[in-house]
């Protein structure tokens, strides 16, 4: 069975819906306007109405790319969706306001913690985002700046307008942010390694069943033609018994590029259960190991960016969440006084 959206409630024949476009979606493309509004409904099908005619801009027909304005009535037709997305329409995710750094109008920016996905898909059904705009059913725009692993707690930028969104993108596109990650590796990491300059391969794990497999990444050669640049800084903030706690920075924002980047240096992420080392993870979480590690030591700690309106630096900082910091008081009362 599949849902109609604009259907009325025990009518016979299903509404048409009329969107007015505010001042935030001014500007944007006709086709990803629509996208934003028909959640759950397949890309083909938004072109196929588009091409159709069934969309209307003013009362007149317009191609995928026509910008929308403010104040423009656009004519939507019943469109169906699948069961699947009629009932995670019908069981919206749970409503969670997390951490604050900072707010204003154009956005926020939050303290994520560890095992909590950025957003809904790949077999979770929401994340941050879902969560944020169920706890915020007023906000006009609520969208994810850049990505966090599910794993990684720590600086997660969400903008409040459209405006801003691009604007701050765009500094992630460019590299004219300061992104500074917290990393706890095995092994005494190299003084004179600070610069990892290492093209990075997306791949994919054989899938059962038919279904896709997880996305992996691993370090490739500069002749490999689905290579990405990628570059890490690396400073080392403290030795440890067996570890070492970094000052990762990253010049690229590639798929796990710190998680692939350090592990490929030999030296793993406590906890990494992709890249890491089983063996040391399973040891992290002995008694001997003090409050234990149970989830990876890696943190965004630190955040620079033009602010979108004002275009003054803004510089942030999320310092280590309790579990993280209580093992490192742990590992520093078993070093030895130098």
């Amino acid at each position: 069975m599949n849902h109609i959206i604009g259907a009325k409630s025990g009518s016979a024949a299903p509404a048409v819906k009329s969107l007015e476009v505010d001042e935030e979606s001014a500007g944007q493309r006709l086709d990803n306007f629509l996208m934003r509004h028909l959640k759950g409904v397949p890309k083909t099908h938004v072109y196929r109405i588009i091409r159709s005619g069934e969309v209307r801009i003013n009362k007149g027909r317009a191609a995928a790319e026509t910008r929308v304005q403010t104040g423009d009535q656009v004519r939507v037709p019943p469109v169906r969706m699948s069961d699947k997305v009629a009932e995670k329409a019908a069981n919206p995710a749970p409503s969670r306001e997390f951490p604050l750094l900072m707010e204003d109008d154009s956005l926020m920016a939050i303290d994520k913690p560890s095992g909590v996905a950025v957003h809904g898909g790949s077999g979770v059904s929401f994340g941050v985002i879902e969560q944020l705009r169920q706890a915020r059913p007023q906000a006009k725009l609520l969208e994810l700046v850049h990505r966090l692993d599910r794993d990684t707690s720590g600086i997660l930028l969400v903008a409040k307008k459209r405006s801003a969104l691009k604007h701050l993108q765009d500094q992630f596109r460019e590299r004219e942010t300061g992104k500074t990650y917290l990393a706890l590796v095995k092994g005494d990491w190299p003084a004179k390694l600070k610069v990892i300059d290492q093209p990075l391969h997306k791949y994919l794990l054989p899938g059962k069943d038919g279904q896709e497999g997880e996305r992996r990444v691993r370090v490739t050669t500069a002749d490999d033609p689905d290579g990405m640049r990628s570059i890490t800084l690396v400073k080392v903030a403290q030795r440890l018994p067996g570890a070492s706690l970094l000052e990762v920075t990253i010049k690229t924002g590639r798929t796990h590029q710190i998680r692939v980047h350090l592990s490929a240096q030999g030296h793993p992420i406590a906890g990494d259960d992709k890249y890491g080392d089983f063996d040391w993870n399973r040891q992290l979480l002995k008694p001997s190991a003090g409050p234990g590690l149970k989830r990876m030591f890696l943190h965004a700690w630190r955040l620079q960016f033009n602010h979108p309106v004002s275009a003054e630096r803004v510089a942030l900082q999320a310092d280590l969440p309790p579990e993280l910091k209580a093992y490192v008081d742990h590992a520093q009362l078993k070093t030895p006084p130098v």
